[in-house]
């Protein structure tokens, strides 16, 4: 019965999505039964996006596992605040409020992007859970410095390297696992490459986020696939219909209309803080998932996969997009892991 329930909610879409899908979940699926977390001590999670949202509430709950949370932020006096926040939810739980802290950087700019992983492979000796959970819808179409639509160059492109030049530090932490939130909208969408470099006549914001957030679930499948054996688990999850800023400003009239129906942050991160706690040996690796449980990655007839090689291409695509041999992107000897972890050739 549990099983039918949960189901119903699923292909119902609004009831799965919903705060009313979280709470009946919550209550009935035996994945979220009454064990607690356990403990994150000694672990050390990166999170990107953690300035508001589902972000913060992420690394607020991680931090009050006892894990030493660190954030890429741009802004230094959102990144502040983010982590007093971060600290205080540490220090609630009787942790170090000082294992909290954040590096600046800019995911639409790769150089920034490179900055940054060089910095945290010199100030951090290992990396348990990487978390890519920025995202942003932009209402108009803007390109990176490097030419690339800002929608798939920031949430992307950015990731994808990002995930390359730690490949390292992942290694040496394993059992590891990189975790990236996807979206529901993403069930709109097929993956398509040329609709990853739309026309500005073409352009819209919604559609561009919706086939990024696509296109991110099957690059993390791809990771899993090419790390097979390498003690890294590649997991992509979508929180469901949740209240953040981010949402209320880009989409103001869907904010409004959903209302008490959407979840609060924190129920957005559960299953984000669910998958970076949960002993590795129960969630294998390149699953999607929702609510605790994996869940299918097409939904709809008009969102059917593509071509048996598009997710090949779009590896092909992004590593070249990030300037990365793409058969060397995931490559598996430890020297080579070594040398991505600092951001040297690999």
């Amino acid at each position: 019965m549990v099983d039918l329930i949960d189901a119903v909610l699923e292909v119902s879409v609004a009831g799965g999505f919903s705060r009313l899908g979280y709470a009946a979940r919550s209550r009935l699926l035996p994945e979220f039964g009454p064990k607690a977390f356990p403990s994150l001590a000694g672990r050390t999670v990166l999170i990107t996006g953690a300035t508001s949202g589902i972000g913060l509430a992420a690394a607020s709950r991680l931090a009050g596992l006892g894990a030493t949370v660190s954030f890429l932020a741009r802004s230094r006096d959102r990144a502040e605040r983010a982590r007093s926040r971060i600290a205080a939810a540490a220090a609630s739980a009787d942790h170090d409020p000082d294992s909290a802290g954040y590096g600046l950087a800019d995911l639409d700019d790769l150089d920034s992007v490179r900055d940054f992983a060089a910095w945290f492979g010199a100030t951090h000796s290992r990396l348990d859970v990487l978390v890519h959970n920025a995202g942003a819808i932009h209402p108009r179409q803007q390109h990176s410095p490097a030419g690339l639509e800002l929608t798939a160059a920031g949430q992307l492109v950015a990731p994808f390297l990002l995930t390359h030049l730690l490949l390292g530090e992942l290694r040496r932490s394993a059992p590891s696992r990189v975790i990236t939130v996807s979206s529901g909208g993403m069930y709109t969408q097929r993956l398509d490459l040329t609709g990853l470099e739309p026309a500005e006549a073409d352009y819209s914001g919604v559609t561009a986020y919706a086939r990024v957030k696509r296109a991110q679930v099957a690059l993390s499948s791809q990771w899993a696939l090419r790390t097979a054996g390498s003690g890294i688990a590649f997991h992509a999850m979508h929180p469901g219909w949740v209240r953040t800023p981010g949402i209320s400003q880009a989409l103001p009239r869907f904010s409004r209309l959903m209302g008490p129906l959407l979840r609060t942050p924190d129920q957005g991160a559960d299953t984000l803080v669910w998958l970076a706690s949960t002993d590795p040996d129960q969630l294998g690796s390149g699953q999607f998932w929702h609510d605790r449980r994996p869940r299918p990655v097409y939904r709809f007839l008009g969102a059917q996969p593509g071509p048996p090689d598009a997710a090949d291409q779009l590896w092909d695509w992004v590593a070249t997009q990030a300037g990365i041999d793409p058969g060397a992107a995931a490559r598996q000897d430890q020297a080579a892991g070594r040398a991505a972890g600092r951001g040297l050739p690999g």
